[in-house]
């Protein structure tokens, strides 16, 4: 059912960047007062290293040097200049990966709500922002993908304002995708979109510019495509950001990869059910390139909590639009352009805000993925080849000591991720048996909850050193 638009005197073009502007800093002041909680994942640490590793050497990574059981193997970090980019905030302390990141998300968010607003009031532009913000905020932590979320919005703005246009993306926009592609590996997405929003500008064009448009979106996307690889690894990017997909199993192992769990009442089940129930009220409808856009977000949701994101950011954009006009809200032309100097003064208001605090910022890791005396009680006993649980192989890397395994498990692989995550669960003690043999191990670092810490207790020829809430440490006698 289709509500035909009833013209009215203000538009949404009109309004001015204070509402995103508000929204940004209020995000990032949120952020910066709940900072500890960005710093809950291991991987933040051999990101970090990672980025010292390239400042120090003065290139990138083509293989491994952390581990010792994949020294020399092929590796490629997709991330390598957020790594830098960490490395660099890193000197300020923990408040530097902090700050960064809660700039991110702040610019991400202010961009949604200038969208949002040229076709809501601002009462449901902000609704709409702190549910995104609720949704996201799980997978906000320091690493490179939170970098790259103001991307993901610049770039799907820019593509669906081509198509709402019934023009081709401007060339500009591919800077966006150069940015990207050396920020994070998520920039494989952004290639998809071009296809999918591509589709929505042919429906929208009349049957005489269709082909000429097609043509157009064509060359934009084989231009995306070769923007991509305009980073150190050329079209070895494309190939390390999509490696992770060949996990198998280790993806539903592994928190922020596995399927959303309905088994409690949580925000993103309320969200799906709130934007059934809108639609079905309301009779709301949407063009068919953007319905099965929405489905796919919602599916990719449903399939990996780390895509939550992605669908609480892009969804309501690609909503915005259609719903508005079924409701009646006019939309002016010149709310086409309206994103463009709120986004400069939101960023450049929160950059300063943030330099004016960040002296008087102090944050700490998660003790628990931090097992520092544990270690300095192994290195006490001369420890060679370290056994680790893989929630400390990123401390470890960040004291320079070779580990056995860690967030990088593309580099090791499905079975090796697996085989240790199983042995360290203690289900398989001859596979645990079989693994610290392999590797000459002398001594492992586990958490106290791990079901391997009991077959330690009890396995001949070792005795515990060392045990504490963090890590329990075994050597050999």
């Amino acid at each position: 059912m289709s509500v035909p638009a009833i013209n009215v005197t203000e538009t949404a073009g009109a309004r001015s960047f204070v509402l995103p502007l508000l929204i940004g800093t209020g995000v990032l002041v949120f952020l910066l007062l709940v900072g500890d909680s960005l710093l809950q994942d291991s991987d933040s640490y051999w990101q970090i290293e990672t980025g010292r590793w390239i400042l120090a050497h003065g290139a990138v990574p083509t293989v491994d040097s952390f581990s010792f059981t994949r020294f020399g193997a092929p590796w490629e970090s997709s991330s390598w200049l957020a790594q830098v980019i960490f490395a660099l905030a890193m000197r300020e302390g923990w408040a530097g990966p902090v700050i960064v990141t809660a700039l991110a998300v702040a610019a991400a968010l202010a961009l949604f709500a200038a969208y949002i607003e040229r076709f809501a009031s601002a009462l449901v532009t902000a609704a709409l922002a702190l549910t995104a913000m609720v949704l996201i905020m799980p997978h906000v932590l320091a690493r490179p993908h939170a970098l790259a979320l103001p991307l993901l919005v610049v770039w799907f703005v820019g593509l669906i304002d081509a198509a709402d246009r019934k023009a081709a993306p401007p060339w500009p926009l591919l800077l966006i995708m150069v940015l990207w592609a050396n920020l994070h590996g998520g920039f494989v997405f952004g290639l998809m979109l071009v296809g999918a929003i591509g589709v929505e500008a042919l429906r929208q064009a009349g049957p005489a510019q269709r082909f000429r448009l097609a043509l157009h979106w064509a060359a934009f996307g084989v231009a995306a495509l070769a923007a991509c690889c305009v980073t150190p690894y050329g079209w070895g990017t494309l190939i390390a950001a999509t490696k992770i997909l060949s996990l198998g199993e280790v993806l539903s192992t592994l928190g922020e990869w596995a399927p959303s769990d309905f088994s409690k009442f949580g925000a993103f089940e309320a969200s799906l059910l709130a934007l059934l129930g809108i639609a079905l009220a309301r009779g709301l409808t949407l063009p068919w390139p953007r319905l099965l856009l929405v489905l796919g977000l919602v599916h990719m949701s449903l399939a990996h909590v780390r895509s939550i994101e992605t669908y609480a950011l892009l969804v309501p954009m690609l909503l915005a639009r259609p719903w508005a006009q079924q409701l009646g809200r006019s939309i002016s032309a010149e709310s086409d352009r309206a994103t463009r100097w709120p986004t400069a003064a939101a960023v450049t208001a929160m950059v300063a805000a943030t330099i004016a605090l960040a002296p008087r910022l102090h944050y700490r890791f998660d003790p628990a993925q931090v097992p520092e005396r544990a270690l300095a009680a192994a290195q006490v006993h001369n420890a060679r080849r370290i056994f680790n649980a893989y929630i400390f192989g990123g401390y470890l890397i960040s004291r320079h000591v070779p580990v056995y395994i860690d967030g990088r498990a593309e580099l090791y692989g499905e079975t090796r991720v697996m085989d240790v995550i199983r042995a360290t669960a203690g289900r398989d003690p001859a596979l645990l048996d079989r693994l610290l043999t392999e590797s000459d191990i002398d001594t492992t670092m586990l958490p106290p909850t791990a079901g391997a810490v009991r077959l330690m207790d009890q396995r001949p020829g070792w005795h515990r050193l060392y045990a504490d809430d963090v890590a329990v440490v075994h050597v050999r006698d």
